[in-house]
């Protein structure tokens, strides 16, 4: 474990839990501040994405093109500091294209594995209502389990490991719409919204600040660390009653 992080039983009754989910809030909000400074004005949505880290979930984003959808998976893995790939999801594409597959190495004599984007730890497929059933299907074992099948052998994927999927509510002719079990592996969906007067600006005058395209990310935490903020949150008491309303 990494700054401070220690394992601690559950249902808060370790005398350190306090002071661990202080540790925990304290580097999600430098996470959200460092995103903030590219996502403007979005404030609600970057706190829902921090959410959805912490509890090891998927999320879905559903808006409209140019929204920064994308900008905003790709700088949450740069603060997080973690392995990012992004997936265009087509009619064409085919489950080994984000599986990966067994390929044979002539110089060793063997098969071996070509790993696809999906081991990652923040993974972002773009569109995923263009690509057919099939290869959503290869999806869900990903999403639920944390682990892909390929040929008959099971592969562990990277921890931790999001899916940040995106599609357009718009220009649904030869899309293949999510399926309810599907739909079920994502924590939460959410969408962008368009930026106000003031927000506007603000991109606009940071834009010309910057004097380029690209944004410049401070890496605020690391692969190992999220994984010990995520198991720090078992430690968090729930009420029975809580319990109940659930």
């Amino acid at each position: 474990m990494e700054a401070g992080f220690s394992a601690a039983p559950a249902m808060g009754q370790n005398p350190g839990t306090q002071d661990l989910i202080g540790t925990v809030s304290a580097i999600s909000n430098s996470l959200m501040n460092e995103v903030s400074k590219v996502i403007i004005g979005k404030n609600e949505n970057l706190r829902r994405v921090t959410v959805g880290i912490l509890s090891n979930g998927n999320m879905l984003l559903e808006d409209f093109p140019g929204l920064a959808k994308t900008l905003l998976a790709n700088t949450f893995a740069q603060a997080l500091g973690c392995k990012f790939k992004r997936v265009q999801f087509t009619p064409d594409l085919l489950p080994s294209d984000i599986m990966g597959t067994y390929m044979y190495d002539q110089k060793e004599g063997e098969f071996k594995l070509r790993a696809g984007p999906l081991f990652s730890n923040v993974l972002l497929a773009d569109e995923i209502n263009r690509a057919p059933p099939k290869t959503q299907a290869a999806l869900l074992e990903a999403m639920e389990e944390k682990q892909v099948t390929i040929e008959g052998i099971t592969h562990k994927l990277p921890a931790p490991f999001v899916v940040i999927a995106t599609q357009n509510p718009i220009e649904q002719e030869g899309t293949y719409p999510l399926p309810e079990a599907q739909m079920d592996r994502f924590l939460m969906k959410m969408s962008m919204g368009y930026p106000d007067r003031a927000e506007e600006k603000a991109i606009l005058a940071r834009r010309k600040l910057r004097g380029k395209d690209g944004h410049d990310v401070l890496q605020i935490t690391s692969p190992k660390k999220v994984v010990a903020m995520q198991k720090a949150l078992e430690t968090v008491h729930v009420d029975p009653a809580i319990l109940s309303y659930c």
